[in-house]
């Protein structure tokens, strides 16, 4: 392959004009394609440690939202869960014509999923082997309290409220000037106890890549995400449901909501760990994931 051939593999435009920024590994021969669909405000790397073991013997199919990481900002009105599931289906006819596919989805990720099924339910039937929820929603996100006390998270939520306003005006892709400044805040919020100080400043490093815009569009389209009738596309696919119990972002029972829709789905609980399963749980989400590849 040459560099211009590695260099336009890397990189995906859709039908809106997104270039979206792609990464394809192992063997291309291979008969089942993984995609990874990664978390809001992270990008393709949060799954790095996943993709690496998965790629020695599946094709895994990996890329960077809209808005996050190495992909274009969002175009204004196109920072929704339903346009991250029109480019999903985008990528899978480009990438992934024909051939079993395996989709993974984290935190919004899983939420894609559910949006695929929704807006495009004949390619989920039609093409989807296997399925893992990890860390996700079907929706009531909009009665989020990270674990807080009513009042606390109230007031919590009416200054991210304020800090949003701010970030819309900001048309710079990098959040964060200094990721290390953010790691207190985030070890708390996505990890469980004792995390490795490397997971935490990777995940830094991801969110301060996103664009502020984009970031804040997808927070608002996060509340009203309300897809638990779409699951029922899933109930013929062989589906695991992986949840954290320290989770705060999305709470243990919202993975029970997801399992209790999908009957023959296995629900697996990992004590103590956070929202980040794909570093918290790498080495187990990987064999969850390759089982069903």
């Amino acid at each position: 392959m040459t560099p211009w051939d590695t260099a336009a593999r890397g990189r995906f435009v859709t039908s809106d004009g997104t270039a979206l920024h792609v990464v394809d590994e192992g063997p291309v021969d291979a008969p089942t394609t993984v995609v990874l669909v990664h978390a809001w405000t992270l990008d393709h790397t949060s799954w790095d440690r996943v993709a690496s073991t998965l790629s020695r013997t599946v094709r895994v199919l990996r890329f960077d939202h809209r808005g996050h990481g190495g992909s274009s900002p969002a175009p204004f009105g196109t920072a929704t869960i339903g346009q991250l599931a029109d480019d999903l289906a985008e990528l899978i006819a480009d990438r992934v014509p024909t051939g079993p596919i395996v989709l993974a989805g984290h935190s919004i990720g899983g939420m894609t999923m559910m949006a695929l099924a929704e807006r495009n339910p004949a390619l989920v039937a039609s093409r989807v082997t296997g399925a893992a929820f990890v860390a996700t929603s079907s929706g009531g996100l909009d009665a989020l309290t990270l674990g807080l006390p009513a009042p606390v998270a109230r007031i919590v939520m009416r200054g991210e409220r304020v800090v949003n306003s701010r970030l819309t005006k900001m048309e710079h892709r990098a959040l964060l000037a200094k990721p290390r400044l953010a790691e207190p805040g985030l070890r708390w919020l996505l990890f469980g106890p004792r995390p490795r100080r490397e997971d935490v400043a990777a995940a830094a490093e991801q969110v301060a890549r996103v664009h502020p815009a984009s970031m804040v569009g997808f927070r608002a389209s996060l509340s009203d995400h309300d897809r638990r009738a779409a699951l029922a596309v899933f109930r013929d696919i062989p589906t695991v449901v992986l949840a954290g119990g320290a989770d705060r972002l999305t709470p243990l029972r919202h993975s029970r909501v997801i399992a209790a829709e999908l009957p023959s789905s296995e629900l697996v609980i990992y004590p103590g760990a956070g929202h980040m399963l794909p570093f918290e749980r790498g080495l187990e989400v990987t064999a969850r994931i390759g089982g069903l590849a």
